[in-house]
């Protein structure tokens, strides 16, 4: 990286409804997975970094796995996550944009191979998450001193969905924190997604993110779960727009028991890496 990069590193920056991420093309940078957690942490703050609520590297597969491309993916705080929605969405952006994958074209994730299509023109991207599984309805838990019922399932990440009359008025960082870290979800702990259900055809919804550790403008997995646990509930159709927190609508569908999520995905600007002034680890 030395003769290559000297003290810089190029690195992209985009953003989904909000959600914001750091790329960095690793087909050149070769960077080892043991130092990305630390890149993470280190890149995403916003005062001190880039600012991102997350950082993925992105690699040519291994011989043989049948997937385009396939990306490591950390939260702000360092840790590793199986899946993210709208990064996926973001991935798919600028994957397309740096010929990795076409039109449609899949990444391989630890949750699995996500098949993704790409509308350039219009700026929005169409991905179909993992099968969810662990579905679990009307959960009653003791929190903050009082009794909340929830409903839990995994679309690629655990997530927790709660259902309020009004989501405006939820205390999204301390109950939503109290919901993360509750034993009922150890050792992984949990997202948490408040729902105002508006109709069968939409909701709003505010999200508090695990590894980011606070509410973020939107969450693609976690408005996905709310497709599918207000469907188990019958309080809607098979498909959903989700107004986030970011103020974007964030599409949901179900087809063919499989959950899809569409959105806008933008690059929205391209920059260097001050590799020393970041205190960046280096092989």
């Amino acid at each position: 990286m030395s003769t290559m990069f000297g003290a810089r590193v190029p690195f992209y920056k985009l953003q989904g409804c909000g959600n914001d991420f750091v790329a960095i093309d690793n087909r050149v940078l070769r960077l080892p997975k043991g130092l990305m957690a630390e890149w993470a942490q280190k890149i995403c703050p916003r005062a001190f970094g880039v600012g991102a609520d997350g950082l993925f590297f992105l690699e040519l597969p291994a011989p043989g796995v049948a997937v385009d491309y396939v990306w490591h993916f950390y939260n702000a705080d360092g840790s590793r996550a199986e899946m993210c929605g709208n990064a996926s969405r973001c991935v798919g952006r600028l994957a397309h944009a740096l010929g990795l994958g076409g039109e449609r074209h899949v990444l391989g994730s630890d949750a699995g191979p996500i098949a993704i299509a790409v509308d350039p023109a219009a700026g929005l991207v169409k991905v179909q998450l993992t099968e969810p599984r662990d579905l679990r309805l009307n959960i009653l838990l003791k929190v903050q001193d009082q009794d909340v019922t929830v409903h839990f399932v995994n679309t690629g990440v655990p997530h927790t969905v709660v259902l309020v009359d009004k989501a405006a008025d939820v205390d999204v960082a301390g109950l939503g924190r109290a919901l993360r870290f509750h034993e009922h979800f150890a050792p992984a702990g949990t997202n948490v997604n408040f729902v105002q259900v508006l109709d069968r055809g939409h909701t709003q919804v505010r999200t508090y993110e695990r590894g980011v550790e606070a509410e973020t403008y939107a969450c693609g997995t976690g408005v996905s779960a709310v497709q599918v646990v207000l469907s188990a509930l019958g309080l809607a159709g098979d498909e959903l727009a989700n107004t986030t927190t970011g103020g974007e609508v964030l599409t949901t569908s179900l087809e063919g028991g499989r959950v899809y999520l569409k959105g806008a995905a933008e690059l929205t600007f391209t920059g260097e890496l001050n590799v020393p002034a970041l205190g960046l680890p280096l092989p």
